[in-house]
């Protein structure tokens, strides 16, 4: 009876220190949850928590991401870290996508036994997995946002224990990601609210500056007209000192009226697409044939003042020979303003900023068939960190109050036209960014177009009938 009762209290003495270790768990990584507030952060605190927790040697936090259909590894600790971070797998594969599929915790105590066991990414990352233990990460709506694997316990087997442990820890771990995201939508709502008042505030105060130029326009055309007709009944000296006096306005103030204007429009629809951009959008696009030149001849006189005050130069640097490409202008227009204006940020006094442009006819997109845009600058350059994050979700801003909108802008535009966008960067030296869209379209701009001639052809073709009717 005695041995009974020690085994009893053997047994006790084994639950409450499991439970112990769960609540120290519990503890560590809610306190380790609370110092970090972007989510990249948060990612990798709670890992690093939980392979500390249960002893074990490697581990990965793999979220799904909706708009690729993919499972992502987002963060990863071991001797394949820099491998595998940022690789992704279709939603089904492996023991990853079948515990995201299923909801249910998957412990592997010989991966290799495991029918499931994806080898193709072992075989890459040079990595020879043990045992493992997987667990869904979860949101409130019970809704599967990813997966946590944890592997090689550095003494013995997983115990049931530990499987507690990492179900308690991804359960925290999930919570703390969809808070982040929530957080995250709001400060998200929070700026398109102000961009919207502000929209609407930089519209008002366009309005009069852009009817003001349109006022001049129309007085100064018909102050020429008049004088003109009193200077035709002059002299011919007076004549010719007169008109050579008015010539230099006569021949700037259309161009300077013109500017204004289209400046006032140009701030207008940039506070559009800023606004949309911020909401993940972009306006509906309208594609057709259009020279590059004409976009970025548009775009440097925008520009050319901020480039002056800054004592930057800004260059253009385009061949003779570059073919029209599909692409919808305005956004187009949007892309490059925004990569021009947020190079002048980064660059010092002396610096320059090149537009460059180039067209390839031969081969396949991406590799060939393309539109080249790549705007490269003499600048302060980037870390690595913010350079591999530029256009992504996680993007941030190294400019003091800066929000990080332009390059959103940017990768909407590019996105729009079925583009690729890379950055290549050095601190001390300067940043080169590229983007390349298909010069005949892709598909969906190529579909649009289509559409929309179907369109104007009906049009005509009813503009036609209802002339012969009248």
């Amino acid at each position: 009876m005695g041995e009974q009762n020690q085994q009893a209290m053997d047994v006790l003495a084994q639950e409450l220190a499991e439970r112990d270790a769960q609540i120290e768990a519990v503890r560590v990584i809610s306190a380790a949850l609370s110092q970090v507030t972007m989510v990249e952060e948060l990612v990798q605190k709670a890992l690093d928590v939980s392979l500390e927790c249960v002893g074990a040697e490697a581990g990965s936090v793999i979220l799904y991401d909706r708009d690729n259909d993919k499972l992502v590894f987002r963060y990863v600790v071991g001797d394949a870290a820099d491998t595998l971070t940022g690789m992704e797998m279709e939603p089904t594969q492996g023991i990853a996508g079948a515990v995201f599929q299923s909801g249910e915790i998957d412990v592997s105590e010989d991966v290799f036994s495991r029918k499931e066991h994806d080898t193709k990414v072992e075989a890459k990352i040079d990595y020879l997995t043990k045992n493992m233990v997987t667990v869904p990460l979860k949101s409130a709506e019970d809704k599967a946002i990813g997966v946590m694997q944890v592997l090689n316990k550095t003494e013995g087997i997983f115990e049931g224990s530990d499987v507690a442990i990492l179900d308690i820890l991804a359960s925290q771990i999930a919570a703390a990601l969809e808070t982040a995201r929530l957080n995250e939508e709001a400060r998200l709502g929070e700026i398109v609210r102000f961009i919207g008042n502000l929209s609407h505030d930089v519209k008002n105060m366009m309005t009069p500056v852009q009817t003001g130029a349109e006022t001049l326009a129309f007085i100064a055309d018909d102050t020429f007209e008049q004088v003109d007709e009193m200077v035709a009944e002059w002299p011919d000296k007076p004549k010719e000192v007169t008109l050579e006096t008015l010539a230099s306005l006569r021949e700037l103030l259309p161009e300077m009226t013109a500017m204004i204007k289209s400046g006032c429009d140009a701030v207008q629809v940039q506070m559009a697409e800023v606004s949309a951009a911020v909401k993940g959008m972009v306006s509906e696009p309208s594609f057709h044939y259009e020279d590059i030149n004409t976009v970025i001849d548009m775009v440097l006189p925008m520009l050319k003042v901020m480039g002056e005050k800054h004592k930057v130069e800004l260059v253009k640097d385009v061949p003779e020979d570059v073919e029209q490409a599909v692409m919808d202008p305005k956004l187009m227009y949007n892309a490059i303003y925004n990569l021009i204006n947020n190079a002048l940020g980064a660059c010092p006094e002396g610096a320059s900023i090149t537009t460059h442009a180039r067209t390839v006819r031969d081969g396949e997109f991406p590799d060939g068939a393309y539109l080249e845009v790549a705007v490269e600058d003499t600048g302060s350059g980037m870390p690595e960190d913010v350079r591999q994050k530029l256009f992504t979700d996680d993007a941030v801003s190294t400019k003091a109050m800066g929000t990080g909108l332009g390059t959103r802008i940017v990768k909407n535009s590019v996105d729009a036209h079925g583009g690729t966008v890379r950055v290549e960067s050095e601190e001390g030296v300067g940043t080169t960014i590229t983007f390349r869209v298909p010069i005949d379209g892709s598909p969906e701009a190529q579909e649009s177009m289509r559409e929309a001639a179907e369109k104007a052809s009906a049009a005509k073709a009813e503009d036609g009938e209802e002339t012969e009717e009248r």
